[in-house]
Formats: structure tokens, C-alpha cells, sequence
């Protein structure tokens, strides 16, 4: 349910600019530091609920809060009215968050882009809301939801079409990237010109009550917007308007940092994801969709406890350890991501500071995330502005958890549309201020390309 999120891999791996030569020698790594990347919340499992255990730090009310959430986390709504789990729709993308976030990890691409599944459509058309925010598509919104109950219709149908790109390594390995392009058919009125669509994979719901507790002065400590440094990366806060709090406030998740806390990233998701309305966003519809309205007077559809207990559940679900720390080639790998410089953007430790959640307080971590915005160049924008982030512009996404991906969800697939069908795809779509440690990466001999791989499958 928590959409979000990646630029590397939904989880995004931004190997940022590199002025370094790959022959220096390397900066020793302490990894064992690193192991315990959730602080106290860390567990070590490589299984398929490697993302979906609670932390074990938590106190007994939190655990107990935790477990109520993952239920409502794992349910199935339906068409009201229901003695259950009433209020689906009338229009949607899917019927619950474990079917967007399966295991609390990423999905796959679709086989079926009109499936029920982890993919939706960002959508605006040019201009700004009333604070600052993309611009709702009349009758549309900036959602485009291509499910529907009895009796309705969806918004449109998603089609696509391929744009194949080819990378040729230094080794002479020649890698054929694809290129997912999603356009709108059938749309159940007239879409206007000039519009501005963004598909978006769901991101793994483990650690955000991690990120959400960073301080906002930490964050903004790493800012270099104009890049006074001169080292080609600027990392940019996104400022967000928060429909709750009825203030702008530092953007943290999503794709583009665009949602700045995880009550509203959950009741987002609930409203435009699941179409079920809740105490922060009480209507079925805001754009005036003739087909978007129930009839039924029975808004706000899901209780602010159930709520509550699910954005809980996000907070404090456990952080996977990172494995295989004493790997030589484990070892090797760190170093590259330190020589490389992917580190400046994939920052490796973060401080949490207080939280209402005591076992999320006070926490050292290591997301390998700045939080912060990024151009990441022609190949990777969407030209979607969302506030203050720009068509060009994505956060960097946490990297942790990342090695395990193919274990918990079944499939290598990353980015923000799903296109990289591995992390050595992941790379190489980067651009921007990451396009000169893609230069470098494609560079490096297949021996040093496998220990970086290594290390970031050891996260």
C-alpha cells in the first residue's frame, strides 16, 4: 500500500558521480558496523519474511498494535455494502496493500498491465494545485485507477510499449536494456492534451518508521543544491503540503519524496489505491468523477483505529542485517562503492532522533539513502514535476534489504517503473549526476563488477 518509493531497483541504487580512479587504493571498511542496519530493530533472516517480522525491540502494546496491523494489513475489501471489509472502489488499482507490497517487498512488472498489481499511473496535466502539488487531470485526478466494480467504469486501461537501449561494458559485454512506455486507452471520457503520466512500482514497506524519525536538520545537512562542493551531485529537499497537518512539510516518501509522513502516505494509498475513504481523506473522489461517487453515505469506510494500527505496522516492521559481511569479495565490493562515490548519494548511516515509537528512537542505521532529490537524467525522467522535485528529479532510495529481493519477491526487477531486470541494469540506467560512476562502473573488469554486485546483494 505504501507507493512509493526507487532508483536503483525499487530501491534505487545511485551510483553517483566518480572522480577517483579505480586503480587508487581503497578506504578500509569496517563492515561489521554496518551489520545491524535497523539499529535495535535489526533481525537476521534470509527467508521469504525476511521483510514482514515486527521489530524486536518492540514494547509489548507496540508488538501488540503491530500484529493487529499486519492483519488489516493482509485484508481483502470488497464492494459495499459487507459485514467485512466493506468499501472497495467504486474505482481502484487493487483490493489490499499485501497485493501491492507482496511479502512487504517489491513487485514484479506486470505480464498483465490491467491485473490487479504493484504498478500504477501517476497523472497531471501542466501547471500546479492550489499548494504547489501536480496538477489534477479534470475528471481524473492524479491517479489513474484501471479497476472497477460492478457497475462502473475505470478511469482507462494501461498499454505499453518497449524503447530498447543497449550498453556495450568495456569487457565487450553487450546488455540490452528495455524501456517500459505506459499510455492510457480507453478512458471512460475525454482526456485533455498535454498530459504528464508516471508509472510507479510499490516499494517495501520495511524500515519507514526508521526514515520517518531522521531528523529534518540531518537531512538538510547533506543539501548541496547549487552544488557549492563542485563535485557534480546536488541533493535537494522536497517540500510537500501535508493534507493533514495543513502545512508544507519535508518530503520523505515515494518516489519523488513526495508524501511527507506515513499516516498520509497509508491514507493516500487507501483512498487513490483501494478507493476507501478515512479521516484524512474523507471523500470517495476530490476531482469531480462522475464515476468516481458510490451514492452511499457511509464516508469515512474504514475506522481511524484500523488506520492507525496499519500506519503502525509500517513503522515497525524489522529491518533485515546485512549478510556475508567477512566475504573478500564482499569486502572488495564496499570499497567500490566508496571509490566509486555511489556513497555520496547512497549515504550509508543515518541517525534516528526521537520518535512517539520508543524502539524506533535514538537508532544508528544504515539505509544507504540521503533522502534527498537528484537529477538522474534524460533516460530516467518521467518530466513529471511533483513539488519541488522535477521531471528529471527522484529520491534516492534506500538500498537496504536489496539483496534479497529475489529470495522474499521472486524476481530481480527495480527501478521506479520496473524496467532494470537486475542490479547491473539498475546501474546502467543511471544518468545525470550519476552518469559519470556509470562511466566508471562500465569500466571496471567483470571480476571487480561482481564483487560490487556482492556487497549491494549483501545489504
Amino acid at each position: 500500500m505504501i507507493r512509493k518509493g526507487f532508483l536503483l531497483a525499487s530501491l534505487g541504487l545511485t551510483l553517483l558521480s566518480c572522480d577517483k580512479n579505480d586503480d587508487e587504493s581503497y578506504i578500509d571498511i569496517d563492515l561489521s558496523e554496518r551489520m545491524y542496519a535497523g539499529g535495535e530493530t535489526t533481525i537476521f533472516s534470509a527467508t521469504s519474511i525476511a521483510f514482514r517480522t515486527p521489530a524486536p525491540n518492540l514494547s509489548a502494546a507496540d508488538l501488540q498494535m503491530h500484529l493487529m496491523g499486519d492483519t488489516q494489513f493482509e485484508a481483502v475489501f470488497v464492494t459495499a455494502p459487507a459485514l467485512v471489509n466493506s468499501g472497495l472502489g467504486s474505482i481502484f488499482n487493487n483490493s489490499s496493500c499485501i497485493s501491492c507490497h507482496p511479502n512487504d517487498g517489491r513487485p514484479n512488472f506486470p505480464a498483465n498491465l490491467n491485473s490487479r498489481s504493484g504498478l500504477l499511473m501517476r497523472a497531471s496535466i501542466f501547471g500546479q494545485d492550489e499548494h504547489g502539488g501536480p496538477n489534477p487531470i479534470p475528471g481524473f485526478g492524479v491517479q489513474i485507477q484501471n479497476q472497477a466494480v460492478f457497475g462502473f467504469l475505470p478511469e482507462a486501461r494501461y498499454q505499453a510499449a518497449f524503447i530498447e537501449k543497449t550498453e556495450t561494458l568495456a569487457d565487450g559485454t553487450v546488455i540490452v536494456l528495455q524501456k517500459p512506455v505506459i499510455s492510457l486507452v480507453d478512458p471512460y471520457t475525454n482526456l485533455p492534451g498535454g498530459l504528464m503520466l508516471s508509472p510507479r512500482i510499490a516499494t517495501p514497506v520495511f524500515g519507514l518508521g526508521l526514515l520517518e524519525a531522521i531528523t529534518e536538520q540531518d537531512i538538510l545537512a547533506n543539501q548541496d543544491i547549487n552544488d557549492a562542493n563542485g563535485d557534480g551531485i546536488s541533493g535537494k529537499a522536497n517540500y510537500v503540503w501535508d493534507p493533514y497537518l495543513r502545512q508544507t512539510v519535508l518530503g520523505r516518501f515515494g518516489w519523488k519524496a513526495n508524501t511527507g509522513t506515513l499516516l498520509v502516505q497509508c491514507t493516500a494509498a487507501y483512498v487513490e489505491d483501494m478507493g476507501i475513504t478515512n479521516y484524512v481523506f474523507p471523500n470517495e473522489t476530490g476531482h469531480n468523477q462522475s464515476n468516481g461517487q458510490d451514492g452511499r453515505d457511509d464516508d469515512p469506510e474504514i475506522p481511524q483505529a484500523i488506520v492507525d494500527q496499519v500506519v503502525l505496522y509500517c513503522k515497525t516492521l524489522a529491518v533485515p542485517g546485512a549478510r556475508n559481511i567477512n566475504s573478500k569479495s564482499v569486502k572488495e565490493g564496499a570499497r567500490l562503492f566508496e571509490s566509486l562515490e555511489c556513497s555520496k548519494c547512497h549515504i550509508p548511516k543515518q541517525v534516528t532522533g526521537p520518535s512517539s515509537i520508543s524502539a524506533l528512537a535514538y537508532q544508528t542505521i544504515y539505509p544507504y539513502s540521503d533522502m534527498l532529490l537528484h537529477d538522474m537524467g534524460d533516460d530516467l525522467a518521467d518530466d513529471r514535476p511533483d513539488f519541488l522535485a522535477t521531471g528529471r528529479e527522484w529520491k534516492t532510495r534506500p538500498l537496504w534489504g536489496i539483496g534479497l529481493t529475489g529470495l522474499v519477491n521472486g524476481h530481480t526487477t527495480f527501478l521506479h517503473d520496473g524496467r532494470a531486470k537486475n542490479l547491473t541494469e539498475a546501474i546502467l540506467w543511471h544518468g545525470g549526476e550519476a552518469q559519470k560512476a556509470k562511466e566508471k562502473f562500465k569500466q571496471l573488469s567483470a571480476a571487480k563488477r561482481n564483487a560490487l554486485l556482492d556487497f549491494l546483494n549483501s545489504l
